[in-house]
């Protein structure tokens, strides 16, 4: 099963330096455009595919093959700088983790259904792609599409909200050989999955948020589990782009779904891309990613 990884550029953590690049046969296949200022609420990362056309990251690029965050109510849902009540949102430094522990991205074609409750939580789910952590060496860029192996996962409930956790690993990483499921993890990286209950539980502490919750009790499920979970999810994606659903404001624009209600044509995409801000070159630094939260 193949992944988009959308490294989110919010924390500048360990996991978070220089860019190592995602396997070449996979990147190939995709490019991304930077449009907008970094830093700022109009910064867009568009995706092209081989022949140059764009595409949408969230709807044209298979999950069978091969936050910032995926502005999933705009038009070919370009990574975006994720923001709040018109303030820019940074992941924050929550001692002892300095930005994210792990590679952090999404499952193309998959859907966590706002109107939909999830037999495992009975809570709905969180109106997003379904998240991955990928627990790999290598340090992906933004935007990079990898292809992982997937290895369990956690429920999150986040404000009363089913946000799935995937844990999987980059099927390139020199100890992939090494990783079959969840237990894998226990045992080769002590310590990890505790983590990273901790970081999901406290990330949103320091902005006067109370603390996560998980289903389970915070359990890691395995990975047959986990394939169930996001089977399920693309097929909430499949009926949301056929508008067999109500999928509310998520924008369904896609470029390779001939069948789709939705799609439109290479032009078209293009048109809408033209109509956003040519990227700058300007990196400003930001006091709130260097900022530590040290928490009682």
């Amino acid at each position: 099963m193949r992944a988009l990884l959308p490294l989110l550029s919010v924390g500048r953590g360990w996991r978070v330096g220089a860019a190592a690049r995602a396997p070449r046969r996979v990147m190939s296949l995709y490019r991304t455009e930077e449009r907008g200022r970094p830093h700022s609420e109009d910064y867009r990362l568009f995706f092209k595919n081989v022949d140059g056309h764009y595409i949408s990251p969230f709807h044209d690029i298979p999950l069978e093959v091969d936050s910032k965050k995926i502005a999933t109510e705009e038009p070919l849902n370009p990574i975006k700088q994720d923001a709040k009540n018109g303030k820019l949102r940074y992941v924050p430094n929550v001692f002892p983790h300095k930005g994210y522990i792990w590679n952090y991205g999404a499952f193309p074609q998959t859907w966590e259904d706002p109107f939909q409750k999830d037999k495992n939580t009975s809570c709905c789910g969180d109106n997003d792609p379904i998240d991955v952590c990928e627990i790999g060496s290598k340090v992906c860029s933004r935007g990079d599409v990898i292809h992982v192996k997937v290895l369990g996962i956690l429920a999150l409930i986040d404000e009363g909200a089913t946000d799935w956790k995937v844990i999987a690993i980059n099927v390139n990483d020199p100890e992939a050989e090494k990783f079959h499921d969840i237990d894998d993890v226990k045992k080769l990286k002590p310590g990890y999955l505790e983590a990273t209950v901790s970081w999901l539980r406290l990330y949103k502490v320091p902005d006067g948020k109370p603390e996560n919750k998980f289903a389970f009790n915070g359990e890691f499920k395995d990975k047959a589990f986990a394939l169930e979970v996001v089977n399920h999810t693309h097929e909430c994606w499949k009926t949301m782009i056929m508008k067999k659903c109500d999928h509310g404001a998520i924008n369904c624009t896609n470029v390779q779904m001939c069948d789709s209600p939705f799609h439109c044509t290479p032009e078209e995409a293009r048109s809408l891309v033209e109509s956003v801000p040519t990227s700058s070159v300007i990196k400003e630094s930001n006091i709130e990613e260097e900022r530590w939260h040290f928490l009682n």
